[in-house]
Order: structure tokens, then C-alpha cells, then sequence
């Protein structure tokens, strides 16, 4: 895919994410194309976030936001995020796969990446105008999952594919809950050992 042509699917995205849902479907992946896809977002996610923190925008986070534990963060959250909408689709009457959630997660990923790079870019000429492109970032990216879950597990209803989208946010946050809880993780910190 050339970048013209990466650009204006993007915009399509935006502007028509049902039949880009579509067309990403319709390409019937394989596993391996995907696994590829995923260390390709995670990884470019993962640099795009430890350039933005040498440009001093994330100095804040600390060691966290090196690039190798970001990837393992993001990986983590992506593979969980794929499991948690599948499973919530499916509760709700849905029929995507795991797969074909994937490819349009790594997709939105993708998208992710080139918002993250603008707002850097935006950023540097205005902090105000980087807040709000990252606002409207946000709302495109809600527009654009709802769709797709939509069009996935063939509901025919964007409030369908809204409630599937709260069901495995809440699924996804408690799983964290309970992950910390095992690590030791409290309120104040990580707890000393007794």
C-alpha cells in the first residue's frame, strides 16, 4: 500500500468506517499476516511514544514509558482488548471472530499511530491546538470502533455495538483490578511484603 493510499483509506475511516469495516473483513487475513499487523502497530506505537517522551512531552511517566516496556504494555492491552470485545460481541448476539476483530483493531491502531505523530507535530507549534486535536481524536476513534464492532458482529445497531464496547471496557477493567491486586498493587502503592 502506498502512503497516498494508506491517507486516503484512513480518511474513509473517518468519514465511511462501515465500508472500510468492510473492506478489511473482506481481506480474510491470515494468522500470520495478523501477528505480523500487531507487532507492527505495537512496535510503532510503542517508538512513537518513547520519541515523544526525548522530546520531553512524557518526561512525567518515567521509566514506564521506555519503549520496551510500552510495547509489552500495549501488546497486553491490544491482545486483551481483541479477547474482551469478541467476548462481549458474542454475548450480546454477536458473530465476528477473534481474527476479524483483530484486523480492524490493528487497523484503528494504525490510525492511532499517524493521530499520535500529528499531535506531536501540532504540539509544537501549539499545545492548545494538540489538546484539541487529541479531543477530536478520541471522538473519531469512538465513531469508528462503534461502527466497526457494528459491522463485525453484524448487529445492525450502532447502540448494540455501544453496549458491547461499555461491557468490555468494564470486563478489561476489572481484569486490570484483579492483575494489580495479584501484584501486590494497592491504593497507596505496591504493598511492602509481610
Amino acid at each position: 500500500m502506498t502512503v497516498a493510499g494508506f491517507l486516503s483509506l484512513a480518511w474513509q475511516t473517518v468519514v465511511a468506517p462501515r465500508e472500510v469495516a468492510r473492506v478489511l473483513l473482506d481481506l480474510r487475513l491470515s494468522r500470520e499476516a495478523l501477528l505480523t499487523g500487531f507487532g507492527l502497530v505495537v512496535v510503532l506505537n510503542a517508538l512513537l511514544v518513547g520519541l515523544m517522551q526525548l522530546g520531553g512531552e512524557l518526561g512525567a511517566m518515567g521509566g514506564l514509558m521506555m519503549p520496551v516496556p510500552m510495547g509489552l504494555l500495549l501488546a497486553g492491552m491490544l491482545a486483551g482488548t481483541i479477547a474482551a470485545l469478541t467476548w462481549a460481541g458474542r454475548s450480546f448476539g454477536g458473530t465476528a471472530r477473534v481474527e476479524e476483530i483483530a484486523v480492524l483493531l490493528i487497523w484503528l491502531q494504525g490510525l492511532r499511530a499517524l493521530a499520535q505523530l500529528g499531535v506531536a507535530l501540532v504540539g509544537l507549534v501549539s499545545g492548545g491546538l494538540a489538546v484539541l486535536l487529541v479531543l477530536a481524536a478520541l471522538l473519531a476513534g469512538l465513531w469508528i470502533l462503534v461502527n466497526f464492532l457494528d459491522v463485525a458482529h453484524g448487529f445492525g445497531s450502532p447502540l448494540k455495538a455501544l453496549l458491547v464496547l461499555i461491557l468490555a471496557t468494564m470486563a478489561l477493567a476489572v481484569a486490570l483490578m484483579m492483575i494489580l491486586s495479584l501484584l501486590g498493587a494497592g491504593p497507596n502503592g505496591m504493598a511492602s511484603y509481610v
